[in-house]
């Protein structure tokens, strides 16, 4: 039986969502700006196989608000460890989630494995973008930089009262372009919508993002790769979202600097998952849910 339920990790109260089943434990992370509705899909796919947790994360979703820090985000993971009693559980988590499966990776040799789906911080200097002349790569950066910034502009702004329909409806269209499941798109985004003085806003607010946006810029995750010692995973995108084709060259440079930063670390496995975007949660659960598998039962 799935049951929904309030975890108090101390600082703040986290939502959680557990598949159940006696199966080993995996605890399953969104990304930035989703919420553990957005994993469903997914958590179906590998609940025959494991006990899947999964949970929105401070700042999203119906948990609390925090400040973020990584520390703060592994004490809630540990939080939620404790009090659901998993005892060595699997960590599996797409984009921001997939780094918070890098750094718990790090600090538990005795989990019996990670999984990161493409979680991997963004590029900030021409050295994360081999084979791009370097002064062109410095300019698109800035390119980029620029529309993250705006979008961190709009976070937590008030929505008028007379567009929720339209944007409800959008989500509806957005999910049978991509092949998702409705409901569970619809769920993921009324999740995150916050209802207070009468106005209503999305989650996270533009506070947390300029957190969220600094920890993942300064993180470097290769000599996390290198420090640990429990099985690790990466499974990295082939192609862009449709958002990400006018940075076409940076991305794909982006995902070679990728590819050869796995490389390098001996121990670490990847893989480049075929027709698979950053969005490869929602455009291959299935096909995800048989690598994350197969993976952990090899170990």
């Amino acid at each position: 039986m799935i049951n929904d339920r309030l975890i108090d990790a101390g600082e703040v109260q986290l939502a959680v969502r557990d598949f159940g089943g006696d199966q080993p434990p995996l605890l399953l992370l969104h990304g930035a700006g989703g919420n553990l509705a957005h994993m469903t899909t997914l958590a179906r796919a590998l609940r025959p196989h494991h006990r899947v947790v999964t949970l929105d994360l401070r700042g999203h979703g119906r948990s609390a608000d925090g400040s973020w820090t990584w520390e703060a985000a592994l004490g809630d993971l540990a939080a939620v460890c404790v009090q659901l009693e998993l005892e060595r559980p699997a960590v599996v988590g797409h984009s921001l989630g997939g780094m918070l499966a890098a750094l718990w990776g790090q600090r538990h040799p005795e989990s019996p494995g990670i999984v990161s789906l493409d979680g991997n911080p963004p590029p900030t200097s021409p050295e994360h973008l081999p084979g791009l002349d370097p002064e062109k790569a410095a300019a698109e950066l800035a390119r980029l930089h620029a529309v993250f910034d705006a979008m961190q502009a709009a976070a937590g702004q008030v929505i008028p009262a007379d567009q929720l329909p339209d944007l409800v409806e959008r989500q509806q269209m957005a999910a049978r372009d991509m092949g998702a499941n409705e409901k569970v798109w619809v769920e993921g985004f009324r999740r995150n919508l916050v209802h207070q003085h009468g106005d209503t806003s999305i989650r996270p607010s533009a506070e947390l993002t300029a957190q969220l946006r600094t920890a993942m810029n300064e993180l470097d995750l290769t000599p996390v790769y290198a420090a640990t010692t429990c099985p690790e995973l990466v499974v990295l995108p082939t192609r862009n979202l449709p958002e990400q084709e006018p940075f076409a060259e940076l991305y794909e440079a982006h995902r070679r600097f990728l590819v050869e930063q796995a490389r390098a670390v001996p121990h670490l496995r990847h893989l480049s998952l075929a027709d698979a975007s950053h969005a490869m949660v929602i455009e291959q659960p299935t096909a995800l849910a048989g690598v994350i598998t197969d993976f952990l039962g090899s170990h």
